[in-house]
């Protein structure tokens, strides 16, 4: 792991326990296969980029909470030894740690069922609690799968203080307006970019993809990042929209991918890296991912992803 140093990155969001199951096929309605095997991994949309941008190295604190429960211990103590810093991630007595129930199929595909627990109890004022060391990093990084009004607080406390402001609009939630308007980068994947526009995007199509990428930085953010899995990302900010081609993987498990491709932008937001140059970063990180079995234990450090150059920085 690389020595960190630099304005930190703030991470705002869920912490899981993830179960996954490996099977040959997804039984259809009504039917019993047997024969998958079980692995469980610390997890959470919020938790794996948090990781995801302290394996490369970046200075990073969490803001969470789990259960007060052996699960929540276990899932802190496994954020402390990836060296983020977890004094905000609370216990709350009332709902038990986050759940992910996690099916992946031989092609690495996975399908995800999500039980938030104690990830719903993260409130407003939890915010506030932490808003000197907010307004002290050099980039907020929240997601969806905590209350929405939790994470509006903390992008208005973020934007206030000059923090750039970092959204996955992960999952598809519906968010105000006003929301939107004070993000300076929104990363969403084609399902993503399709529920906030209302008509489906092409994936497969870079240009298509830049064009929603055109239409929903017209909604407010000020730059906007579609990842588009094997073919990378397409980012679009003022001066116009760049494709940033993915390298060839494996695929082995697809799951927290896209949270390795947020950690690793941020990552390199916190440095003073372009936005290309930190998206291009994430592609790479992202791809790294899918060959690794598993969200966080799949995430590369700085040293597997230092072999090319990043354009655009």
């Amino acid at each position: 792991m690389s020595s960190r140093g630099g304005p930190p990155v703030f991470v705002v969001g869920s912490i899981n326990q993830d179960y996954v199951l490996s099977v040959e096929r997804r039984p259809d309605p009504g039917e019993t296969l047997s024969g998958a095997t079980l692995a469980v991994h610390p997890g959470g949309k919020g938790a794996n980029q948090a990781v995801a941008a302290a394996r490369l190295g970046a200075r990073v604190a969490m803001l969470g909470r789990v259960g007060d429960d052996p699960a929540g211990a276990a899932l802190r103590e496994a954020l402390a030894a990836q060296g983020v810093d977890t004094a905000a991630v609370l216990a709350t007595p009332q709902a038990p740690s986050g759940s992910a129930f996690i099916t992946v199929t031989p092609d690495g595909e996975n399908a995800i069922v999500v039980v938030p627990g104690a990830n719903r109890e993260l409130v407003p004022g939890d915010v506030d609690a932490v808003a000197v060391a907010l307004r002290d990093a050099a980039v907020l990084v929240a997601q969806l799968e905590v209350p929405v009004e939790t994470v509006g607080r903390a992008v208005s406390v973020a934007a206030g203080a000059g923090t750039l402001v970092v959204l996955n609009l992960a999952p598809a939630r519906p968010v105000p307006g006003a929301l939107l308007a004070r993000v300076d980068v929104l990363v969403v994947n084609e399902h993503e970019a399709g529920f906030l526009l209302g008509e489906a995007v092409d994936g497969s199509d870079a240009g298509a993809a830049a064009r929603a990428a055109g239409e929903l930085r017209r909604r407010g953010p000020r730059a906007v990042v579609v990842t588009l899995g094997a073919a990378g990302a397409v980012a679009a900010d003022a001066g116009g929209a760049e494709h940033l081609p993915a390298p060839a993987a494996r695929v082995v498990d697809t799951t927290g991918a896209g949270d390795a491709f947020v950690g690793a932008l941020a990552a390199r937001l916190a440095a003073g890296a372009s936005l290309p140059g930190a998206v291009a970063y994430g592609v790479r990180a992202g791809s790294a991912a899918v060959r690794g079995a598993g969200a966080q234990s799949s995430f590369p450090a700085a040293a597997d992803l230092e072999a090319r150059p990043d354009p655009g920085e």
